[in-house]
């Protein structure tokens, strides 16, 4: 029931989470990506703001939340620093899109998997970090819901990335216009 709820709400949000994944994408400002930004971009996903759906979605007794509240807001800046690196990846993708050879490919690749890898040790180190406080149920549940919310965003950074020779098919990837 609540899966069909966010779906709904997607699908009915999903041009204005596009135009402002765009907008964010490329504005001069990224990496001064702000929390308000974050928080915009999660609010036209699901229509609120990401602690908000966290506190809906995990339950705990009080001493537990003040200790996980604690830790969350610690968690969270870390996040954003890793969303600004991936931001920065994106925007070289865009930098070079148009004369990517094997070269810079193997290299925005091979920086994207490390962003990946450092991500999921991320994770792994605050996972722990949050059993110790919550218990491994409500951890692997608090993961779980972080994991939705990041592949949420993932997919409609995706849908807005062209692959590689997309934008011209009249030529092969690393070949300039005539």
């Amino acid at each position: 029931m609540h899966t069909k709820k966010i779906t709904n709400l997607k699908k009915t949000t999903m041009k204005k989470v596009i135009i402002m994944t765009v907008t964010v994408l490329l504005s001069a400002n990224l990496f001064a990506q702000s929390n308000k930004e974050d928080i915009d971009l999660i609010q036209s996903i699901f229509g609120k703001e990401k602690k908000e759906l966290v506190q809906e979605y995990m339950t705990f007794s009080d001493a537990q939340a003040t200790k996980f509240w604690t830790l969350y807001d610690v968690y969270e800046t870390s996040r954003k620093k890793l969303g600004k690196e991936r931001i920065t990846l994106i925007e070289a993708y865009a930098t070079h899109y148009e004369t990517l050879d094997n070269k810079k490919a193997s290299e925005l690749v091979t920086k994207k998997l490390a962003w990946a890898d450092k991500y999921t040790r991320f994770q792994q180190l605050y996972f722990s970090k949050f059993s110790a406080i919550i218990g491994g149920l409500q951890a692997a549940k608090f993961i779980q819901l972080e994991d939705y919310i990041e592949n949420c965003i993932r997919l409609t950074i995706q849908e807005e990335i062209p692959f590689i020779g997309e934008l011209d098919k009249t030529k092969l990837p690393g070949q300039n216009k005539p």
